[in-house]
């Protein structure tokens, strides 16, 4: 590590225009307990992990009010309540959860409001910088579910909507309804189906946002080809495969997660990790 705040060397991206951020952030899922349900088994080393990120520079972080549920949002106001003028939380509604592992959505405006009002409560704002629709309920029309977000937002709630896991077609729909300015998709070096709505998206200029952003599988395997090139850079193949998504497109903002301080500071420094264009291009075709 270099650079006393990494983050920084992942470039900058312009959240809805308005909203400078280093593209490098944090995903706070995982400083919940297992099955993302109730509180982590070390609560205290959950907030160091949440300053040691914010100290090496992120400062977009983003959340649920089903990660936990609530455990996540409560934690972050812990950690870094009052937060830095250049911080920006995103969070997510739309999935209910009855037991750890279990996601349903519900997409029901009156639902959507109340959760947007619990998590203004546990985070401990005014209004919410971005604010995902975690899941497109199949049961409720989606006008109904982005009409209660853009009306939250005329309200002075929300400052900007996305959306989570959508095809180019829902997206497409999606931005009839409202403006949208990001989509977070499964997304990593080894399971590129979402392609296509990355290249959408970076087309229209709205982020791109890649949950479960270092999946190496194969690919990390000894001799194999993010092995190899993580050893040239002295780095682990998570590394790499954050600095391929880096690469990757100028609307990829990775929000790598963890909850240990160790691991926060290895997922950060990737973002000081320069490919080059063979290695680029390699890793690119080592999954067809």
């Amino acid at each position: 590590m270099t650079n006393a705040q990494p983050a920084s060397a992942s470039g900058t991206y312009s959240l809805g225009g308005d909203l400078p951020i280093h593209r490098l952030g944090y995903g706070a899922m995982q400083i919940t307990g297992p099955g993302v349900w109730g509180d982590p088994a070390d609560p205290d080393e959950a907030v160091r992990v949440l300053r040691r990120a914010v100290d090496l520079g992120v400062n977009f972080i983003d959340t649920a009010d089903s990660y936990g549920p609530f455990v996540s949002e409560q934690l972050i106001r812990k950690a870094l309540h009052p937060y830095a003028d250049d911080l920006v939380i995103a969070t997510k509604a739309g999935l209910t959860r009855s037991g750890p592992g279990d996601w349903r959505p519900v997409g029901r405006p009156e639902y959507l409001r109340q959760q947007l009002h619990l998590s203004l409560r546990n985070l401990g704002v005014d209004r919410i910088d971005l604010y995902q629709l975690h899941r497109i309920d199949p049961q409720v029309p989606l006008a109904d579910q982005l009409g209660a977000l853009v009306e939250l937002q005329q309200e002075g709630k929300i400052r900007h909507i996305g959306v989570s896991e959508v095809s180019v077609d829902q997206l497409k729909q999606a931005r009839e309804l409202a403006t949208i300015v990001s989509v977070q998709n499964l997304y990593n070096l080894a399971n590129r189906q979402a392609e296509d709505v990355l290249e959408y998206a970076e087309a229209n200029g709205i982020a791109f946002i890649p949950w479960f952003p270092i999946a190496t599988g194969e690919l990390a395997r000894p001799g194999g080809p993010l092995d190899t090139a993580a050893k040239e850079h002295d780095a682990t193949p998570a590394q790499l495969a954050l600095a391929w998504l880096l690469r990757r497109s100028p609307v990829m903002l990775p929000i790598p997660g963890t909850s240990r301080v160790p691991h926060v500071e290895e997922n950060i420094s990737a973002a000081e990790i320069t490919l080059t264009d063979a290695e680029f291009e390699a890793l690119t075709a080592a999954v067809s």
